[in-house]
């Protein structure tokens, strides 16, 4: 059984951290901001990452009266984003998300960084990983697939749905691994993102997608794409019909994606209090909980050293994972 300690009651337990503050002193805090503040998402446009980041930056700029443009950095399984982040002037005027693959890529020999190139803003989302095939294949549940899978020569299969080593590659090779297939039964098609990957699913480049069920949501309802299973403890509450991978293969596999706001490692502490503290109310306004609510994206705030503590446990826990997996250089 393999398990990453990237979940909801991980996050919500650091909530109560969002009502607290911290005093700003400093000229840097004073005149702070006084112009745009650039996010980075490291991530394609039209994933799950990317439209919660554009959804907190257009209520910080409300709240700081300064534009918050956001800035799609691909490329490099999520390296050349992570890094345009890490490598920014520590001013305060760029910041960006880090997501779970900080914690994966420097385990898999693709960059050095880690969570220790940033200064912890907030925890504000983690989501588990979903099974997606398209809506008109042959495979009706997770055992049917598995069936396929056992009797399939490796690579016939395809499946997408992020970067290599990422966050859903991890989701399918876990299923792999806990069904008793080898991981290299399926070849993993890289992608910036789960957006591609879904889109991908849908136009028959590959037959096998993992992504959360929120990405997966304008496919499941175009008709293109269908859910077998979610990667989670237990069932979605958007979507109860969805059953756990578990419940569906008998097999106990857990995994899932956790976003957050970072600035770069140096930036003046009481900047990064300061936007702890805008951040945190926005993601407690009403604009921002109906939003994540409609597109069923989990909900919660952990900031600050609370954020660091969570990077440094999933950092722990999927070095271990990847290393189960054959993944781990």
């Amino acid at each position: 059984m393999f398990k990453t300690n990237c979940n909801r009651r991980a996050m919500l337990a650091g909530l109560a951290l969002a009502a607290c503050s911290v005093p700003l002193t400093g000229a840097a805090a004073q005149s702070w901001p006084s112009r745009p503040i650039t996010m980075i998402v490291p991530w394609g446009a039209g994933g799950g990452t990317d439209a919660t980041a554009r959804m907190i930056a257009s209520l910080l700029e409300k709240q700081l009266g300064k534009p918050v443009p956001v800035v799609n950095r691909t490329g490099g399984s999520g390296a050349v984003g992570h890094q345009a982040i890490a490598s920014a002037d520590p001013d305060g005027y760029t910041i960006g998300i880090a997501t779970l693959e900080i914690g994966t890529m420097h385990h898999q020999g693709l960059t050095p960084l880690t969570h220790e190139a940033y200064a912890p803003i907030g925890l504000y989302n983690s989501d588990p990983a979903a099974l997606f095939v398209r809506a008109d294949a042959p495979y009706k549940t997770v055992k049917d697939l598995l069936e396929a899978l056992s009797k399939a020569p490796d690579r016939r299969f395809k499946a997408s749905g992020s970067a290599q080593g990422g966050v859903n590659h991890l989701a399918l090779a876990g299923m792999l691994k806990a069904a008793g297939l080898p991981v290299s039964r399926v070849a993993w098609v890289p992608s910036e993102g789960a957006a591609p990957g879904l889109q991908d699913l849908a136009a028959d480049g590959v037959q096998i997608a993992t992504a959360s069920l929120p990405e997966g949501a304008a496919l499941m309802a175009a008709g293109r794409i269908r859910p077998l299973a979610i990667f989670a403890p237990k069932r979605d509450e958007a979507q109860k019909d969805v059953p756990t991978f578990k419940e569906a293969s008998g097999f106990d596999w857990s995994i899932g994606s956790w976003r957050g706001v970072v600035a770069p490692k140096g930036t003046p502490p009481e900047i990064v209090a300061k936007l702890q503290d805008e951040i945190g109310k926005a993601v407690v306004t009403a604009q921002y909980l109906e939003f994540m609510k409609t597109k069923g994206y989990a909900t919660g705030w952990t900031a600050g050293d609370g954020f660091r503590a969570f990077m440094i446990d999933s950092d722990k826990g999927l070095g271990a994972t990847l290393a189960e997996l054959g993944l781990k250089k």
